[in-house]
This record gives C-alpha cells, structure tokens and sequence, in this order.
C-alpha cells in the first residue's frame, strides 16, 4: 500500500526539512547478504554508514561514534537484539534506532519500541520502504528553519515544538521521537479528522510504503502516557474509517 497525500492543511503544518547528507548510519546485520546489501544501499544514497555484525561489536562502535540512525537486526547471534537496542539508546541517545525483525507478532514489536526503537520494519521488506523511513527519520536531524520557539496547547496538552517537549497539565511526557514527532502533528491540527495515509505521509514519510499498523500501535502508546483508557479517548478520538482526530482547538504561541 502506498500512501498518498492528503488534502492540504489550512491549520499550517509544521514543514520538514531535507535529508542531512552527512548523516552517520550503523547497520546492525549479521547477514552478509542482506549486511552488505544495505551497506551498498546507504552509501549510494551519500550517508556514511558503517556495519557491525554482533551486537558486542555495534556498543563498542557506538563508544566511538555518535551515530545519527541505527539500523538494527534483532536476530543477531550474540546478545538479544531487545538488549542491545536499549544498550544502543543509552550509548547514543540522540540516535534513531529502527528494528529489522522477522518477529511479527504485535507484542515483539511493542517490547521492541519499549526498549527504545523508533521504529521497526518487518522482514522481509522492500529496500524503497527501507529508504523511505531513513530519509523520514534523518529529516529530524536537519537544522531548525521555523525561525524560533513555537508552541501550542490544546486543552491540558501542551507542546514546545522547538524544544520537542510535551506536557499534560505540569508533567511533562516521556516520549520517544516519533511519539512526539505525531503528537506534535495530532495536537497542532486539533479539531481536523486526520486520514491514517495523510499521517503517514506526513509524520512518517511521503512516499511511504506498507502497512498502517505502526500508527496504530503508536497511536495506542501516546494515549496510555496521556492517561487514556480504551473507554475514555477523549483527546485522541478515533475517527472509523477515516484516521484520528485530537479534540479541542490549537492555541499557538512563541
């Protein structure tokens, strides 16, 4: 499935940048095959990747580099790939950590994102999907051009988006970066039903490809750490057939 845009937004959209080309990429693949094949893949497109094939020898290279993105397999012959995310989070905290996993039930990948993942593609997987969430993700990394701070609060939720934090009422939410990368876009379109390709398109990635099930289960972490139940949504409402929609109206500030 690919998905489309969406109707432009008349509520002003917070605009992403391009790709860093100087972005630093580890690819964390114990396969030669498939290893060798991103590696070639990454390097064509002008970032500066290296490989690691265990999950010892990826922290010992985080030690020393400070990577922007790591793409990480979770079947690695040594150490647990859950593990080893969560040692690479706490290595390189400003890395984006996505999971390559041929796991596919739901609750591998939700252990997966708890241990620190932003995001995670389910092998096997085309390699214009698997660019399409690089290029997505390094566009995070890019210089800020919204030309100073600019928050907004809808009800108890406010957001900074130049700081990237988040709070409801005076405590501030632990969110991981694409957690707020879509808590961001929900927050600033209150009150606007938002279809599922039009997120996808827009927090994710253009050209996005696949499935919409990450939305899901990211949509599901956002509203336990906003203290929603599956009986209360009273500020992220699910709009059937349609998408999402975060209720209330957007209050900006500088």
């Amino acid at each position: 499935m690919v998905g489309g845009h969406g109707p432009e937004r008349s509520n002003g959209a917070e605009s992403y940048d391009p790709v860093p080309m100087t972005a630093r990429i580890l690819v964390v693949e114990d396969d030669d095959t498939i290893g060798d094949g991103l590696v070639r893949t990454l390097v064509g497109q002008g970032w500066a990747v290296e490989r690691a094939v265990t999950g010892a020898d990826a922290l010992t290279q985080a030690e020393k580099v400070a990577y922007d993105l790591v793409l990480l397999d979770l079947g690695l012959p040594d150490l647990d790939g859950v593990e080893v995310c969560r040692k690479l989070k706490s290595a390189v905290p400003g890395a984006t950590v996505v999971m390559l996993t041929a796991r596919t039930e739901e609750i591998d990948v939700v252990v997966g994102l708890d241990a620190g993942a932003d995001d995670y593609l389910t092998k096997p997987f085309r390699l214009a999907e698997l660019l399409a969430r690089v290029r997505a993700h390094l566009r995070r990394l890019a210089p800020d051009e919204l030309g100073g701070r600019r928050c907004v609060t809808v009800g108890d939720v406010s957001i900074d988006l130049s700081a990237r934090r988040a709070w409801r009422e005076e405590r501030e939410l632990e969110l991981r970066p694409k957690e707020f990368d879509l808590l961001a876009y929900l927050v600033d379109g209150a009150g606007v039903a938002l279809r599922r390709e039009q997120i996808m398109s827009d927090v994710w990635d253009e050209h996005w490809w696949g499935s919409t099930k990450t939305l899901d289960i990211h949509i599901s972490a956002l509203r336990r750490k906003l203290g929603e139940t599956e009986v209360d949504n009273s500020r992220i409402a699910t709009i059937r057939g349609v998408g999402y929609r975060f209720e209330g109206r957007p209050v900006a500030g500088q």
